[in-house]
């Protein structure tokens, strides 16, 4: 008995993948639930498990083929049988049929002569009479037809480029191209503006130092800077609603929720799973889940489900030493926090002292269709007031 393998249902919205990886060979054995091939989709990369214990003898779809869901992969034929790999239908060979040429079938004498005053080839001649033999009639048609409009230049694409025995040249992942396709329509589609503060960590930082071991003993997880972020964002989309809403065509959708997405570097590009509502999580909590994201991103184990519908995205910039950036909005959402290394500078406090003070640049990349000037700089002091304040956060003030 044989069994197809097909493509599984992808997620929301997405309907199609590329053949990735092959982990098995025609005539393997395969046990029920092994991953068995590995798709690569516009979010992330699926795997894709035998549906059956037996051996693999078809592989329908190719390394680098695009599928739709529930298209083929592949078929196990559960007997346990091997056999060998079905040979790809080569095309039927085709039979030209013998070409009728004008010198089988001279024109008439009268035509042949008319030709000649004319100049005109017999090719560009239609022959009517017998065996397609070109009449004086066929060569007046001709000459009484309208001249054919002149042909357009033809534009020849530019050579490609000789390859350099230096360079390796490797076939951009779906997930790449998607990755771009996004952000050049982000900076196409939206009036994107960026605005910068910069936070003093002094606060956070004696925070982390005193709680971190009893905070880790208790609840199995390290007190990092992301839950501060996260909470400390949820509290300035409260009160700037513009900056967590977006626009739908001609209306203005304002979220009442807060699924903040944490960009997440992996080998394969940037994904962005989605913290659901970070309002309601504790910080312990909104730890885990950032932390259980980043895992599941190194393994490439995300789901479609895991990375959809955020209304707000954080993105830790510092985490690979940079000072200040732009950050790329990730639409449809309107707004996106960037978070940058740490450093100490000397800074000029209220008393006219100056201290060596560990800071951060922020940045916050705005669509300005949505989001004022006034609302995207009020929201970005009142993220800095709840770092340098975290007392702030947890007395909703």
């Amino acid at each position: 008995m044989s069994t197809q393998i097909v493509v599984p249902a992808l997620g929301e919205s997405v309907t199609e993948a590329t053949i990735a990886k092959w982990f098995k060979q025609v005539g393997d054995a395969v046990a029920a639930d092994e991953p068995l091939v590995e798709l690569e989709t516009d979010k992330v990369t699926v795997e894709v498990n035998a549906p059956a214990s037996g051996t693999l003898v078809e592989i329908a779809a190719a390394v680098g083929t695009t599928v739709g869901v529930g298209a083929p992969l592949g078929e196990i034929d559960a007997s346990g049988a091997p056999a060998k790999a079905k040979p790809a239908a080569a095309p039927a060979p085709s039979v030209a049929a013998p070409a009728v040429t004008a010198e089988a079938h001279p024109p008439a004498p009268s035509a042949r002569k008319l030709m000649e005053e004319n100049r005109l080839d017999a090719g560009a001649v239609t022959g009517t009479g017998k065996d397609g033999r070109i009449t004086k009639g066929d060569v007046i048609a001709t000459l009484e037809r309208p001249a054919a409009p002149a042909a357009a230049p033809v534009s020849v694409p530019a050579a490609p480029r000789a390859a350099d025995p230096r360079e390796e040249r490797v076939k951009m992942t779906r997930l790449r191209k998607r990755i771009a396709q996004r952000l050049k329509e982000a900076q196409n589609n939206a009036a994107m503006l960026t605005t910068f503060n910069e936070v003093d960590m002094s606060a956070i930082n004696a925070i982390r130092a005193q709680y971190k071991e009893s905070f880790e003993k208790k609840h199995g997880v390290k007190l990092g800077f992301m839950s501060f972020f996260v909470k400390a964002s949820v509290a300035a989309l409260k009160e700037w609603p513009a900056v967590n809403a977006e626009i739908d065509g001609d209306d203005l959708v304002y979220k009442n929720y807060y699924d903040i997405g944490v960009a997440v570097g992996t080998p394969n590009g940037l994904v962005v799973p989605v913290v659901r509502n970070a309002d309601t999580l504790s910080f312990a909590e909104v730890e885990k889940t950032i932390g259980n994201y980043g895992r599941k991103a190194r393994d490439g184990k995300l789901t479609i489900d895991e990375m959809t519908g955020g209304t707000f995205t954080v993105s830790n910039g510092g985490v690979y030493g940079s000072l200040m950036s732009t950050p790329i909005i990730n639409p449809p959402q309107s707004a996106i926090l960037g978070m940058h290394k740490t450093q100490l500078r000397p800074v000029v406090l209220p008393d006219g002292r100056i201290e060596a003070r560990p800071m951060m640049y922020l940045a916050v990349s705005y669509d300005h269709r949505i989001i004022d000037g006034r609302e995207a700089v009020s929201f970005l002091i009142r993220i800095k007031e709840c770092l340098e304040d975290p007392q702030r956060i947890l007395l909703d003030m």
